[in-house]
């Protein structure tokens, strides 16, 4: 079996043999991973890193329909989708349950697969900050993370409040056994196969909702002061949105629209004008919500989209710019915004 083989092995492991050869045709691998150890006994952690983000695109592509056509069309114009990076949004809350505050939850699975925070995004805009998290073996090849965190001490004791009771019996997804792994990651940069068939499947489930059933009283409550911990509420830790690196974006938001595809408006430019972003408006999910009577209510509230990105040269150093941008990182996240659930 050779490396390749065994990453997408290790893949089918967590989402299953057909995921698994779907996600082989449709997403670029990169093939600098092959300078890296894998063998039973010593798998490098980029090998690692490189399967979680798989799977994470996986899960995100089940879980938006207008993401799932976009890759499939992308293959049968004979093109890989090149992932770019993935976000999720985390609450700076200490009431938290057994779950680390805000992004500590997830830089103690990201650093020991060797994504490194290399800057820091202020996101005033939405009472949150975000962090960019880059795998240092293979930065411009493996897909970035974008943690982001809900600020709550910025807002009013009832939107405290509600928070506390939306989060505050969060429950750990990783086990003593998996933090151990880590831990040996961290230090070695290497585990076996073995582990990482026991600890994939742990890191995927970290990228889920960890709370239960939300009110629907403080649903309405969050909503009211933040779009960004309503949707928090509703979908936890999964990813807000994957992205695809494209070559020309005004190409493909051309050819997006041409297909009426639920695109945004606009497209947003960094300061740098080397960095431009767009996306598909959110897909709408169907969540339940506890009434009054302790009764389950279905309500239709936004769910997770695909982004689009292009990566000029930063004629600094001749490589693409792989920073992100406060202001377009705000005018992204507005796509789940909804003033109300159905």
């Amino acid at each position: 079996m050779t490396p390749f083989q065994g990453l997408f092995t290790l893949v089918a492991s967590t989402v299953g043999q057909p995921a698994a050869a779907w996600l082989e045709h449709r997403v670029e691998v990169p093939q600098a991973l092959g300078g890296f150890s894998w063998s039973d006994e010593a798998v490098h952690r980029a090998w690692l890193a490189e399967a979680l983000n798989l799977c994470l695109f996986h899960k995100l592509v089940e879980a938006v329909p207008d993401g799932l056509r976009y890759v499939d069309e992308q293959f049968e114009g004979g093109r890989k989708v090149v992932f770019d990076h993935g976000a999720i949004r985390t609450v700076d809350w200490a009431d938290n349950g057994e779950l680390p505050r805000g992004r500590q939850a997830f830089s103690r699975l990201l650093e020991p697969l060797g994504f490194t925070d290399v800057r820091t995004y202020p996101l005033t805009k939405l009472n949150m900050t975000g962090w960019g998290y880059r795998q240092m073996d293979l930065p411009e090849d493996i897909a970035q993370f974008f943690v982001s965190e809900l600020h709550p001490g910025r807002l009013s004791q009832s939107f405290q409040d509600a928070v506390s009771r939306v989060v505050g019996a969060s429950r750990d997804p990783l086990s003593p056994e998996d933090l151990s792994i880590l831990n040996r990651l961290r230090t070695t940069r290497h585990c076996s196969v073995a582990e990482a068939t026991r600890l994939l499947p742990a890191l995927y489930r970290a990228f889920d909702r960890q709370h239960g059933v939300v009110r629907e009283d403080d649903y309405r409550q969050l909503l009211s002061e933040s779009a960004e911990m309503a949707w928090i509420a509703t979908e936890g830790n999964s990813f807000n949105h994957l992205t695809d690196r494209v070559a020309d974006l005004e190409a493909t938001v051309a050819e997006q629209n041409r297909r009426e595809r639920p695109m945004k408006d606009s497209i947003e430019v960094s300061g740098s004008g080397r960095v431009m972003q767009t996306a598909y408006k959110a897909c709408t999910v169907s969540r339940g919500l506890l009434n009054a009577e302790g009764v389950v209510v279905m309500h239709k509230v936004p769910g997770s989209f695909v982004e689009f990105i292009q990566r000029k040269i930063d004629p600094d150093n001749g490589k693409i710019d792989l920073n992100f941008d406060s202001s377009n990182a705000q005018g992204i996240f507005k796509m789940t915004d909804s003033k109300q659930a159905q």
